[in-house]
């Protein structure tokens, strides 16, 4: 979901990096829970990984903190889990690449002077992951000032600034960010699904959308049982934060939306070219409701929900 650009900016999340030999970035998970690839240009790199399944293992009795360094003196009184932790190692010689899937904490030394190009991203199939990060912090964030609640008149917009100071973004610039992959991945279905050949690319193509369109309702849906998206909450939400609550029609007419469109539409080519259609997926896509999507306005996550469902037959079950 990097391919739109308009709220948050992509440039911290694709770079180059540079480390003489002897230096080490300390265990962490990627930002937002992202997905990662990293491409050693020369040197070589040791990773350490501990899958989510073990990641409770490197936090203190309390979850909140977690080991800086795999090899400092870990104190057992404040990570007693820790000795028990199940890691997997991995050396990256020049021209080799990582993968580094979302919530896998890792920690990687240069063995020697390393050039590498990194890139952090995430879609739909890690659409969950980013959601309930945010939501996690989202509430963290309101117990830190949960005391003076009765008396601020800005607390959900406190929340949400220092949610955004400490996570990189808020709930509502997620909201926008969702509501737009919405709309191209929407628009684009409307478009695959007037091509006449059945059995054509844009066939193949339309079921990778449909699993995009599965992901975005469900998180869609946590979302709206949030006090941050409650009528009160919203009404109250700066301009900024509300960018996305307008008629579907202006935000369709903006470039960056038809770059986001033209982006999504290049890569699900690239990513389809030789695949098969899934003859199951026939009958659904012949009963796709081909509505007028500039005639919509979305102002919550329920409204979101009410399009997608407006558009895909209620009888086919889009939590599958």
């Amino acid at each position: 979901m990097n391919q739109y650009k308009n709220e948050i900016s992509c440039a911290d999340y694709r770079f180059v990096y540079m480390g003489p030999k002897g230096t080490w970035t300390p265990l962490h998970a990627d930002v937002f829970r992202s997905y990662s690839w990293s491409a050693n240009v020369c040197g070589r790199k040791y990773w350490l990984f501990l899958s989510p399944s073990e990641c409770h293992k490197i936090f203190d009795r309390y979850g909140k903190n977690y080991v800086y360094d795999v090899y400092g003196d870990i104190c057992e009184k404040k990570f007693p889990e820790f000795n028990k932790a199940m890691w997997s190692e991995c050396m990256q010689e020049s021209n080799e690449i990582i993968f580094v899937p979302s919530g896998w904490y890792h920690q990687v030394h240069n063995l020697e002077d390393t050039i590498s190009i990194n890139h952090n991203w995430f879609n739909s199939h890690n659409l969950s992951w980013v959601w309930n990060l945010l939501l996690k912090d989202y509430v963290e964030a309101k117990e830190y000032i949960e005391d003076i609640r009765e008396i601020c008149n800005e607390f959900e917009r406190i929340c949400q600034r220092n949610l955004a100071a400490n996570t990189g973004m808020n709930l509502h610039d997620f909201f926008v960010f969702l509501t737009r992959f919405a709309l191209a991945n929407l628009t684009l279905l409307r478009d695959l699904c007037n091509e006449n050949d059945a059995y054509s690319l844009s066939r193949v193509m339309a079921n990778h959308v449909l699993s995009n369109i599965r992901a975005i309702r469900s998180v869609a849906l946590c979302m709206v049982s949030v006090e941050a998206f409650s009528e009160e909450n919203l009404s109250g939400c700066s301009e900024e934060n509300l960018s996305v609550s307008s008629v579907i029609k202006g935000i369709m007419e903006e470039q960056n939306f038809h770059d986001l469109l033209c982006a999504l539409t290049t890569t699900l080519e690239a990513l389809c070219q030789g695949q098969h259609v899934d003859h199951c997926l026939e009958n659904m896509l012949e009963e796709v409701n081909i509505v007028d999507l500039s005639c919509f306005y979305i102002g919550s996550p329920a409204d979101l929900v009410k399009l997608i469902e407006e558009v895909i037959p209620n009888r086919y079950n889009l939590c599958n």
